[in-house]
């Protein structure tokens, strides 16, 4: 299942984390804000409507870089997940939570030390590992 997630950066070199719902799967960790590729959608189509849908902001897939992914093997419960991690510096709008949880903006080292789910662990470790190279 191809999953989209986006790494939101600031004027000041901070990333905006999303802490997800107690209430759902991963209940309290952060993660890069995104969602499911639909069909019939590119995945820079999907985190255009993801990031509307979830932080009521708009940009264009031209202002996304592709950054880096992490996967999950098939589990007996589930389909494989990839996520793609997406980059942005310039949108329109001011970012709310608009399904729930909590949004804030952190440094790099600040949200490499977050509680986070494992796929967003693995798209931080190599995104941290491409930046600092």
């Amino acid at each position: 299942m191809p999953v989209v997630a986006i790494r939101l950066v600031d004027d000041r070199g901070r990333w905006l984390m999303h802490r997800r719902p107690h209430n759902k799967h991963h209940g309290g960790l952060w993660e890069f804000p995104g969602g499911k590729v639909e069909e019939g959608e590119t995945p820079a189509e999907a985190l255009v409507r993801e990031v509307g849908e979830e932080l009521d902001l708009e940009i264009t897939p031209d202002e996304l870089v592709p950054e880096t992914f992490a996967q999950e093997g098939p589990l007996e419960s589930r389909s494989p997940i990839v996520i793609l991690l997406y980059s942005c510096s310039s949108w329109r709008g001011i970012p709310r939570a608009l399904e729930g949880g909590t949004l804030d903006w952190f440094l790099p080292a600040e949200a490499a030390s977050l509680d986070r789910p494992p796929l967003d662990i693995a798209l931080m470790d190599k995104l941290l590992q491409k930046i600092t190279d």
